[in-house]
């Protein structure tokens, strides 16, 4: 019984991106009889949330669990379940997630499968497989079930990533009346607001719902960085450069992603940031030579080419050559098509080469956006480029006035 409590609270705080489901997933294994189906279950969370990580610790970690999982005795569920983590942990992320849509299919109620395949399609840049799932989803829910909420907020995502943007603020809202901590409801309704250039209305709605990520972890520093986005495109740099210092300074991955994000436009727009970069920089050179996700290395790369950190941007670019020569999993191709161009563009950058930046970002292919992330983090390239453009004609603000919409200057050269 306690094992089975301890899974449930930790599919919840999964769902609604809060807490600490790892942690809970394997103190329900360690809960487990040995041999029982909720031994099986937990192990299952467990490898389910460490493959949803970007790290490449968490990577490997899940293929040792897994590994136990395989030994351990499964009925047909759990079975399907391990199968389509084997996929994930090799490298197959779009395997695995037809192999959930095959699951929730025969099981439609199955919020693992539909949790962990809505990650991984966001880590592909797939946003029509995130809106048909979750369009599916909802079509065999009851309204008043337990946990509506969270299908409302995938939904909301999706919609808001394929440009539905009413339409996505409507429905996260009509999550958040349901589950007022849902986190991932609150981010959709963040980035219905960045995109539609709605930023005064960003700034007061984040900052009277930021009571509600307390406990969130790094989801909420996530939630703040969106917050910064709107002071930075209002004018206020100080202002974001104040959530900066006091909201994002967290050590894991998606953090320093976060810090990485908000640094480089800080940069591109030409507002002065002291020694951050440099700090930022520090914290990255841990993670130089991971090469496990396209998506990080471009992020480590502007903390490297921001504070001049040469030779960690160099052992990145090696270890991205290196990834780009082993056939096998998706962030091969990536990695070549993307990573590593992306990276040696923002390097050349950061060396002042602004024509071999844009070249380098102009010829990057149209499966750019399966880098993965959201249309707001992917925009920094497109950032970059116009950033360049002003800076090769004298305009060292890079892409924008004082209160002038970004997008304006990602128009200009896309």
């Amino acid at each position: 019984m306690e094992s089975s409590n301890l899974y449930r609270r930790a599919l919840g705080d999964f769902q609604r991106a809060r807490g600490e489901p790892l942690k809970l997933a394997r103190a329900a294994a360690s809960a487990a009889q040995p041999g029982s189906p909720e031994l099986a279950d937990a192990r299952l969370l467990e490898a389910s949330l460490l493959l949803c990580s970007r790290d490449v610790r968490d990577f490997e970690a899940a293929g040792w669990v897994y590994a136990e999982l395989a030994s351990l005795r499964k009925n047909p569920w759990q079975e399907r379940h391990a199968a389509a983590i084997r996929l994930a942990v090799d490298g197959d992320y779009a395997g695995a997630s037809r192999a959930y849509d095959g699951i929730l299919q025969d099981h439609p109620a199955d919020d693992l499968a539909l949790g962990v395949a809505h990650v991984f399609d966001y880590l592909l840049g797939n946003p029509a497989a995130l809106r048909a799932r979750a369009t599916r989803a909802l079509a065999t829910r009851d309204p008043a079930a337990p946990g509506y909420h969270a299908l409302l907020s995938l939904y909301a995502f999706a919609l808001q990533e394929c440009g539905d943007y009413a339409a996505a603020e409507e429905v996260a809202r009509r999550a958040l009346e349901l589950e007022p901590l849902d986190v991932r409801a609150h981010h959709a309704v963040a980035h219905v607001m960045e995109m539609q250039g709605r930023f005064e209305d960003g700034v007061r709605w984040m900052g009277t719902r930021s009571p509600h990520w307390k406990g969130a972890g790094a989801a909420s520093v996530h939630l703040w960085w969106h917050l910064a986005l709107y002071h930075l495109e209002l004018g206020q740099p100080q202002n974001a450069l104040a959530v900066l210092d006091h909201r994002m300074q967290g050590e894991g991955l998606s953090e320093l992603i976060d810090s990485s994000a908000l640094l480089w436009r800080l940069h591109l727009y030409g507002v002065a940031t002291g020694e951050r970069f440099d700090a930022l920089a520090a914290r990255w050179a841990p993670y130089a030579e991971d090469a496990h996700c396209a998506f990080n290395d471009v992020h480590a790369m502007m903390a490297f080419a921001g504070a001049g950190r040469w030779d960690c941007a160099e052992r990145l670019l090696a270890a991205q050559g290196r990834r780009a020569e082993r056939a096998g999993g998706s962030n091969h191709d990536m990695t070549r098509l993307v990573g590593l161009p992306a990276s040696r563009a923002l390097a050349a950058f950061g060396r002042g080469d602004y024509a071999a930046a844009d070249a380098l970002l102009r010829g990057l292919p149209p499966v750019a956006h399966r880098i993965g992330g959201s249309h707001a983090q992917r925009d920094i390239l497109q950032l970059t480029r116009a950033a360049g453009f002003g800076r090769r004609r004298g305009n060292r603000g890079g892409i924008r006035g004082q209160g002038t919409n970004s997008r304006e200057g990602v128009r200009r050269v896309a």
